[in-house]
């Protein structure tokens, strides 16, 4: 059998995912592996896709190989996904799977992507393997991975893949309209903000290409109806080296192996605006690979939340109703950043109101400072990043700092009066005779901490 392993690594051959694929081709001699380094020479490509055509038609097997980046792909592997889907070559009934090395951080948001984009070309396509980084060198791993590629195997032999979802009906895009007046700050949060006499800014962050007018309208709609001034800042205007080569450089010093400034400009130009709005057009059910690059550099943070407490909003053009896997990344940026997401506004339908709504909601928090408390996306997320970055604490030592100062290592756990109280709660309900004669007693021993506080806000209400 022939099979093309598509490894979306910046890395190439030093790719930590790629050897796991090494590892199934010693098992398995009697297929043939040939490996495109499609993130490593993905400006290659770009000149000339021919011979990576090529190698796509003779294959029986995609392997898509790379590792997690910001939710997603590399956006090296994004690009090539772009130029694979422009190059029209029929991928049709051909079998395709991945296999991804991270620390579990969205790796499913990850696969999604990649199987969402493959399922377009009509691929047959085969769940793939998340691994952990560090998997391959334990038996156990070791053992996950030749399971893996059995079950590949037997699901090619079976005809047996993921279903391919419902063709969607055409979307025609509503176009925005620009307004006469502007939105009107809170009036308390106006006062404030007269007071104290501090401007209020807004990035708005896109990649829109000159002749996209329905994405140009839609944020002159937003500024037009913005109390406050706006940076538009164009992604395709800035002159990126390249996207995230993964080589940790900035981990230990804070700055980017690249010298094309773009750190310094994120920290200096967008970061530290009151609020960023993102605008783009859906492109292979995500943000583009433009976009992605964008995102990957960003990790001259690291994995510092640094723009914890600033409001986000979303301009975009597309049918995002239908993208449920882009939907989550959406909201898991915002939770994981620490950021309160004013609003997803779309041209799907009533445009105007959208856009609208969303700067509402993105003023008020500016004005009010909200945030809300973080749900699974974020706390999951960041717990994620907490054990990640406290094992790496030597190398990421800016991390580390940044997590110390802001209560993130919240272990191991210390509260024992807590745990000898769900010791005895625990001894008491294994008893049928106990539990029967506590009734109800302890659903109210339960609320009663919970009462002294509605008392307290009964109190505090009368007295104002």
């Amino acid at each position: 059998m022939k099979i093309l392993v598509l490894n979306g690594s910046p890395k190439a051959r030093y790719s930590i995912t790629l050897q796991t694929v090494l590892y199934l081709e010693k098992l398995h001699p009697e297929h043939h592996f040939e490996i495109l380094h499609a993130g490593g020479q993905i400006r290659l490509l770009e000149k000339d896709f021919s011979q990576a055509a090529q190698k796509l038609e003779n294959a029986d097997l995609l392997i898509f190989s790379y590792p997690v980046y910001t939710f997603i792909a590399p956006s090296q592997l994004h690009r090539f996904m772009e130029l694979l889907k422009t190059s029209g070559i029929d991928l049709t009934g051909k079998y395709a799977t991945q296999i991804t090395t991270s620390k579990h951080f969205y790796d499913v948001t990850a696969h999604r992507y990649i199987q969402d984009n493959c399922q377009d070309l009509g691929m047959k396509f085969i769940r793939g393997l998340s691994a952990d980084m560090d998997d391959l060198l334990s038996p156990e791993g070791q053992k996950d991975a030749r399971r893996f590629f059995s079950y590949v195997m037997w699901c090619m032999k079976h005809d047996c893949y993921e279903p391919i979802p419902a063709a969607l009906p055409d979307f025609v895009p509503v176009p925005a309209t620009i307004p006469a007046k502007k939105i009107e700050i809170p009036q308390s949060a106006s006062s404030d903000r007269q007071k104290v006499r501090i401007p209020r800014t807004v990035a708005i962050v896109t990649d829109c290409e000159p002749d996209n007018q329905q994405l140009k309208g839609m944020i002159a709609r937003f500024r037009a109806v913005l109390p406050y001034e706006s940076k538009l800042i164009n992604l395709r205007e800035y002159p990126f080296r390249g996207g995230c080569l993964g080589c940790f450089n900035c981990a230990v010093s804070g700055k980017c192996v690249y010298t094309d400034g773009f750190d310094s400009f994120l920290r200096d130009e967008i970061q530290t605006c009151d609020s960023i709005v993102y605008a783009f057009t859906i492109k292979d059910h995500s943000m583009g690979s433009v976009f992605k690059l964008y995102d990957d550099r960003q990790f001259c943070n690291g994995h510092r939340t640094v723009t914890m407490g600033m409001p986000f909003g979303y301009l975009v053009d597309g049918r995002y109703s239908g993208e449920p896997n882009l939907q989550m990344i959406i909201e898991g940026r915002s939770e994981v950043g620490g950021n309160f997401l004013a609003g997803v506004a779309t041209d799907e339908q009533d445009t105007d109101r959208s856009i609208d709504r969303m700067a509402k909601k993105l003023v008020y928090a500016i004005s009010h400072r909200y945030v809300q408390p973080r749900n699974f996306y974020g706390v999951g997320g960041m717990k994620i990043f907490r054990d990640l970055i406290f094992l790496m604490q030597g190398m990421m030592k800016a991390d580390h700092a940044f997590y110390k100062a802001h209560g993130q290592y919240d272990f191991p756990q210390k509260k024992m009066g807590t745990v000898l109280k769900m010791y005895l709660v625990g001894g008491l309900l294994s008893s049928t005779r106990i539990r029967s004669k506590m009734g109800n007693q302890m659903n109210e021993g339960m609320l009663a901490p919970y009462r002294k506080v509605l008392e307290s806000a009964s109190s505090n209400k009368k007295s104002e």
